[in-house]
């Protein structure tokens, strides 16, 4: 896939790379040494080995050693941010708390969350997120459930978007017995999907539904489903709204049925970019188009899918108080993707920091 890709239909963020670039200009970067020498095959010139994300580029495939020019190519794999991002990004931290959200803001923009998201889609339409096109190469599963032999299979999506996930998924399908359920908590998005030229009634479904409402996504019962995924969908949400959806995820989910998860790390640049006048909460923000961004730590994230985080709603949130059994997942994989984008004209690093996993209905 491309950095372009990378930067907006990985991270799902309102963010493009030049406008990254451009609010890091001021941060004093190192100049890379010129690599000499034999190269190693995972990075050489030679098209044989030279990987690129278009291929698609592998994940975790390209690592940064202390002899090679960071510049060389647009993006490293596994880097831990240096000391002097470390140093920026605290900074950072401290002048965002500093002049947090005003309460009048912050009612306004939590009390109607769905609002933001249909202006956010009125004015970008389907054409803002690239299609994510290396979705079943990050989650084997997927390639595994549309094959021809793969037999009934029910996907449901959370946060589906304009479908830049579920029309990739769609367009890779081999198995006529797939139903891919792709809900949105905003109406405009559902729409846009609905008017696609790929939209499919046989195999597709676009719904509104709150993964933190009452209710189960239309036409989808208790213990229906095989997979659901939630792509850069769980960051919206309030902290107050987790314990909810993970509930309704629980019960929408056949026993054994699986959660593919990717969302943002505490860290990231897009967290780190963040001006006066953002912040909400701890690793909680609003961006300037009214929606929200939460970014998790990883051993938050285990705790609220495996049910050891316990989460009180308040008036305003969903209700998350309800009696039964309580939600378990056990957490098959958790890890944190940590990568370097590299603006090679302008000599800028940029960290971004990406959660991902798998996670199981016990």
């Amino acid at each position: 896939m491309t950095v372009d890709e990378t930067v907006v239909a990985v991270a799902g963020s309102n963010d493009g790379q030049a406008q990254l670039a451009t609010d890091l200009s001021t941060l004093e970067i190192a100049n890379g040494t010129k690599q000499t020498g034999e190269q190693p095959a995972h990075r050489s010139h030679d098209p044989q080995y030279n990987q690129k994300r278009s291929d698609p580029f592998q994940f975790g495939s390209r690592l940064l050693g202390e002899e090679d020019d960071p510049f060389e190519f647009n993006a490293w794999d596994h880097v831990e941010v240096d000391d002097e991002f470390k140093e920026y990004a605290e900074q950072q931290y401290e002048m965002q708390r500093q002049a947090p959200v005003s309460e009048f803001d912050k009612f306004r923009f939590n009390s109607d969350p769905a609002k933001w998201w249909n202006k956010f889609y009125k004015n970008n339409t389907s054409n803002f997120f690239k299609d994510r096109k290396w979705l079943q190469q990050e989650f084997p599963v997927l390639d595994r459930l549309t094959q021809e032999d793969a037999g009934p299979v029910t996907i449901l999506e959370i946060g589906a978007g304009a479908g830049n996930t579920a029309f990739p998924v769609l367009s890779r399908n081999k198995n006529p017995k797939l139903k891919l359920h792709a809900c949105d908590f905003s109406k405009t998005a559902v729409d846009v999907m609905r008017n696609h030229e790929a939209y499919n009634t046989d195999l597709m479904q676009a719904d509104v539904w709150d993964v933190a409402g009452e209710e189960l996504p239309p036409g989808l019962g208790e213990g229906s489903v095989d997979l659901v995924m939630m792509v850069f969908v769980f960051s919206a949400l309030s902290p107050l709204q987790w314990k909810k959806a993970v509930e309704n995820v629980h019960r929408v989910l056949k026993p054994g049925g699986e959660v593919c998860f990717r969302d943002y790390g505490r860290g990231d640049l897009a967290q780190v970019r963040f001006k006066k006048g953002r912040y909400l909460e701890e690793n909680f923000y609003i961006r300037g188009d009214g929606t929200r961004v939460y970014f998790f730590e990883k051993d938050e994230l285990a705790d609220v899918w495996s049910g050891k985080l316990n989460i009180e709603a308040t008036d305003g949130d969903a209700d998350a108080s309800s009696e039964g059994v309580k939600p378990k997942f056990e957490i098959e994989e958790l890890g944190v993707d940590r990568r370097m984008l590299v603006n090679r004209a302008r000599k800028l690093k940029m960290y971004r920091c990406w959660m991902q996993g798998r996670f199981r209905k016990v």
